[in-house]
């Protein structure tokens, strides 16, 4: 970490992936978005110049992992060497949705961790703190060795079905892994959990094969922290709907979507899928279907509080992000 006196002054940069997001952030925080140059090459290189004065600042560096992925990954290292190589007081990364999170570890012989990959990637370019929203496992935080401030978008969606006045509910975690997410909705919700029990017999394939837990008669949220392809997620709103469920509803913080997702989804027998904006949708959807709330008021808060040197979790106690 650098040692760089500071002028207390915060800036608030946004890559390709999240000019509207950080625009959201920066009305919030009541700051303009500062400006950077940037442009391709023929052969496809990245040029980057931020066009303010760094020098001393804390910045707040805005990146998502959305499509072109591994071009929005670049394009954010490269923006870190300039602020590194333009005196930046603190180069704070918020990233809201964290890119290569589901290759966490080694399930076979041969195979890459590529999320510590790129936390080693981020780390080496300059980084000095990330701010990351619901990563598929929490573990990864382990992987940096720089303060990591994971918050969660769960209240923002539990604010959104309590508001519904559901009176007999159940979250659904969508496999094993999910429960402990799962059960913090289900806590600020006061529903009972189940769980789906979900075998993955290669990537973006999964079946699911029973439910355990109770949801006959009962209206049934399930909650996840992305929506890829949106397949398994389908045909578990089928499976809970078969089994009894008078109403299902999905939710999830990253509304990755990928492929036909959208279609897929909107032809779904889910009531509505719930989704935050850590990714940017950039297609039309039905809006009666697909809900899409914003995560830009938490992420404000959330710089304003590492900003000020306050806790960060305090903002997660009683009701205080909503």
């Amino acid at each position: 970490m650098r040692d760089y006196p500071t002028n207390k002054r915060m800036m608030l940069f946004s890559g390709s992936s999240t000019p509207q997001l950080a625009a959201r952030v920066a009305e919030y925080l009541n700051i303009e978005v500062g400006k950077v140059e940037r442009k391709k090459f023929r052969n496809g290189e990245i040029y980057v110049r931020f066009n303010d004065s760094v020098r001393g600042a804390d910045v707040f560096l805005m990146q998502t992992c959305s499509p072109p992925v591994n071009d929005n990954i670049m394009e954010l290292l490269i923006m870190l060497d300039a602020l590194k190589r333009a005196s930046a007081g603190m180069i704070n990364v918020v990233m809201p949705h964290y890119g290569y999170a589901r290759q966490d570890k080694k399930a076979e012989g041969r195979e890459p961790i590529t999320a510590k990959l790129i936390a080693d990637l981020l780390q080496v370019a300059g980084i000095d703190r990330l701010i990351v929203a619901d990563l598929h496992t929490a573990t990864i935080q382990g992987f940096f060795d720089v303060p990591v401030d994971h918050i969660t978008a769960s209240p923002i969606i539990a604010k959104y079905f309590r508001d519904k006045n559901i009176k007999k509910g159940v979250i659904v975690s969508p496999d094993v892994g999910g429960v402990k997410r799962a059960s913090i909705l289900a806590k600020q919700l006061g529903f009972p959990l189940a769980i789906l029990d979900k075998r993955r017999p290669e990537h973006n394939v999964a079946a699911v094969e029973h439910i355990v837990g109770d949801v006959d008669g009962k209206e049934a949220i399930i909650f996840d922290d992305l929506i890829d392809t949106g397949g398994t997620l389908v045909e578990a709103i089928d499976i809970l709907l078969n089994q009894g469920a008078r109403k299902v509803y999905a939710a999830a913080t990253h509304p990755v979507f990928s492929g036909p997702a959208i279609e897929l989804l909107q032809s779904s027998r889910a009531e509505e899928i719930v989704v935050l904006d850590t990714v940017p949708i950039n297609c039309a959807v039905d809006g009666k279907k697909i809900v899409v709330l914003s995560i830009a008021n938490l992420l404000a808060k959330t710089i304003k509080k590492v900003y000020d040197c306050k806790s960060v979790s305090d903002l997660f106690k009683g009701e205080n992000l909503v």
